[in-house]
């Protein structure tokens, strides 16, 4: 096979042109619309968002500060407690603590009871990992291999359910409300189901097919910080256990912050609870169980209302104040400019 080789043109010769077709689409002369930038338009586009962003924030802003929450830090109040869960040995022994607060004025309308944690990080990326969807969803209790590592399997070989480190580590203080009344105690009454998305309760979570649950998760064991089986965590209500449990649940959606709050539990409005929460003595009694010393945490109980933009969070409405601000400030700062050029075209002109 003979090699080809390439010559130069001869002198005289045409090159051959490297330029595009001469169509519409290649030389770019297809139809379309350029919008024309007056000072009218820019101006007008920078001082209505501006007068929107302001208007949606000083609305957010204003629906946060009128959400009324409580705030209640039992870490130093429960100090024995921890200590006494900082032994290992003391893993299956119970441990008590009370916190007394006042309501002066009433929390009326519906009452949401939150847990705080600060200083504990569940953005680690091996943390995030620490899973199996497969697992939850019910397809293969018995996990072997998958990123739970090392809270997979124990030493003798027994499939954790559910694994990982995300599920190891679960929030499990009880939290129990109480009202002095007079001299009566009442336990106000509080709803463990319905605090999930209704999407991971009802797509992203699932028990395995059994006739019970006991059944389903046969030949598993609790992760090492459980104090029950998956099966057991809520012994009033069977429709509440499993991977279907609403702490479980709501425990798996990590945050992406040291310091955040779950949703825990809502207060049902009947009795003398009808209205929400009236003003008085409570108390918080509390089965401490989730030790946070080790990793200089500390632990809150929140009790807030809610409104149309949701709890009290302002950083949505700071947002919106700080886009406004700089959007109108932005339109002034080009009105300025606008009339010290003309004023300079005028002068010019005039000479």
């Amino acid at each position: 096979m003979k090699n080809k080789t390439s010559f130069p043109p001869r002198e005289g010769e045409a090159q051959p042109s490297r330029c595009p077709d001469n169509s519409a689409f290649k030389q770019q002369r297809l139809p379309a619309w350029k919008p024309q930038l007056t000072i009218a338009s820019v101006l007008s586009s920078f001082f209505l968002t501006g007068a929107f962003c302001l208007t949606v924030g000083v609305c957010l802003v204003l629906s946060a500060n009128s959400v009324r929450e409580i705030q209640i830090d039992y870490s130093d109040k429960c100090s024995d407690c921890s200590r006494f869960r900082e032994n290992s040995s003391n893993w299956n022994k119970e441990c008590h603590c009370s916190v007394n607060f006042t309501l002066k004025e009433a929390i009326l309308g519906d009452v949401f009871m939150y847990y705080g944690l600060q200083n504990f990080f569940q953005n680690h990326r091996r943390y995030v990992k620490s899973r199996s969807d497969a697992q939850l969803l019910g397809r293969n209790v018995n996990i072997q291999r998958s990123y739970c590592a090392p809270f997979s399997t124990y030493k003798n070989g027994t499939p954790m359910a559910p694994c990982g480190a995300i599920a190891n580590s679960m929030f499990n203080d009880t939290i129990d409300l109480f009202y002095s009344q007079n001299s009566s105690v009442i336990q106000v009454p509080l709803l463990k189901t319905g605090n999930s998305w209704w999407t991971d309760k009802n797509v992203k979570f699932r028990n395995p097919e059994s006739y019970n649950l006991s059944s389903a998760f046969a030949g598993t064991a609790r992760p090492p910080y459980w104090q029950k089986p998956v099966y057991l965590l809520d012994e009033e209500d069977e429709r509440n256990n499993g991977f279907v449990n609403d702490d479980f649940i709501v425990w798996m959606r990590v945050s992406a912050f040291a310091t955040f709050r779950n949703l825990y539990r809502r207060v049902q409005r009947v009795r003398h609870f009808a209205e929400g929460l009236p003003t008085g003595n409570y108390t918080f009694r509390i089965s401490y169980n989730f030790p946070v010393s080790r990793f200089k945490g500390r632990k809150h109980v929140i009790l807030s209302t809610v409104v149309w933009s949701g709890g009290s969070n302002p950083f949505l409405g700071i947002a919106y104040l700080v886009s406004g601000t700089a959007a109108t400030l932005t339109g002034f700062v080009i009105t300025g400019i606008h009339l010290k050029l003309r004023k300079k075209k005028t002068y010019f002109q005039r000479q």
